[in-house]
């Protein structure tokens, strides 16, 4: 037999061997009541309020950064805080940190 063909047969007694493997694990789990770890969720970031975004703002108008706040509000739909969309607020918090 060639090298290949030897690569070939190696390559699938390892897929058989796993496949053996794999139903084992699945007997015993059933016999024994094992259940599979169940995947943790990432805890979800809470939802940034009118008065944290308002606050980052006010800090960076204060810094000297006002044009580029009012740029933002343009670009998040509104011309004031108080019309943009609360789903725009992670977006608007972020870039208005990254002022400097």
């Amino acid at each position: 037999m060639s090298k290949m063909g030897d690569m070939a047969a190696t390559i699938e007694e390892l897929r058989s061997a796993a496949a053996a493997i794999n139903d084992a694990a699945n007997w015993l789990a059933e016999a024994f009541g094992a259940k599979e770890p169940a995947e943790k969720a990432p805890p979800a970031e809470p939802a940034l309020t009118l008065e944290e975004v308002r606050a980052v703002l006010a800090d960076k108008s204060r810094a000297g950064h006002t044009a580029e706040i009012r740029s933002l509000l343009l670009k998040h739909g509104a011309a004031k805080l108080s019309e943009v969309s609360p789903a725009e607020y992670p977006g608007l918090f972020k870039e208005a940190e990254a002022l400097t």
